[in-house]
């Protein structure tokens, strides 16, 4: 057993770390059930709601945006393909590069789908009033670049 003490601050920061992690799976976990009830997981309906919204894009940028590595990307992008969901297409002017867009079927999954995902996030978010969903993307945003200049 160890007896070391732990502070106050220290205290404070694993229940914030705690808080944090349970709220995210509990947020994340209902939105995987929206998703999951439409057959993709939420890497798929990630890759189709950024071209939903952005329309065709290289596939490497997808993957930055929605923060997956390029072998998972291509992994993903050839799943949604041979469900007919989005289409590849390769850059003329340079080879390397590959566009995906929506397919017509994965345009009008999405059509169907982002509606019902955006009043699932809706409800989720109805406890907090306006000036706390700022304040706390204003916080997650300071915590996660304090994250990222630590590495």
């Amino acid at each position: 057993m160890n007896d070391r003490e732990v502070s106050a601050e220290e205290q404070l920061n694993l229940k914030a770390l705690i808080a944090l992690g349970r709220s995210h799976r509990s947020v994340m976990g209902r939105l995987a059930l929206q998703i999951e009830s439409h057959g993709l997981n939420p890497t798929e309906f990630g890759v189709l709601e950024f071209l939903y919204h952005k329309g065709e894009q290289p596939t490497q940028k997808i993957g930055e945006k929605i923060l997956i590595t390029s072998g998972s990307i291509t992994y993903v992008v050839d799943k949604l393909e041979r469900k007919g969901y989005l289409k590849r297409r390769r850059c003329e002017q340079d080879r390397r590069v590959i566009y995906a867009s929506l397919a017509p079927s994965g345009e009008a999954l999405m059509d169907r789908m982002f509606p019902e995902h955006a009043e699932a996030i809706n409800r989720l978010f109805a406890p907090l009033e306006e000036a706390e969903k700022r304040q706390m993307i204003e916080i997650l945003k300071k915590l996660g670049m304090h994250a990222e200049q630590q590495s």
